[in-house]
């Protein structure tokens, strides 16, 4: 594989911990959430981390497919909601819901768009038979 970006950060104590980027661009506290019974607060997980690159890469997956169809975005928007979950043998595992907001698209054009996203998106790939992911297409209301 022909290396096209490369990054490296340290995370110290986990998930109440420290975690910093190479660069420093990323430099912040961790905590555990309440509801695994954290402090919570002004913190942020990994769930949330994995969200947010994982919506700007499915985004960047969603517009490089679209410039090959020659379609025009607009606005558009991809929330990530990352869920941690308990199997019933008691492992944890991440879920995750892509809703992509495409204005302006007809549902088949949406689809077509978002299906084919999910195929090249490096996360997608990263994720596929390991976690349930679920892909929403939001459409403008008429």
């Amino acid at each position: 594989m022909k290396n096209l970006y490369k990054t490296t950060v340290t995370t110290q104590g986990g998930r109440n911990g420290h975690t910093r980027s190479e660069d420093g661009i990323l430099d912040m506290e961790l905590r555990k959430p309440k509801s695994l019974g954290g402090e919570g607060g002004d913190y942020s997980n990994p769930e949330q981390l994995f969200a947010a690159g994982y919506s700007a890469c499915y985004g960047s997956a969603l517009e490089h497919v679209a410039k090959q169809h020659k379609i025009d975005l607009g606005d558009y928007s991809v929330t990530a909601t990352v869920k941690l979950g308990q199997t019933d043998s008691g492992n944890l595992q991440l879920s995750a819901i892509l809703d992509t907001y495409i204005p302006g698209v007809d549902v088949e054009t949406g689809e077509k768009l978002v299906n084919e996203a999910h195929e090249v998106c490096p996360y997608s790939r990263a994720t596929r038979d390991n976690i349930d992911v679920t892909l929403n297409l939001m459409l403008d209301e008429d």
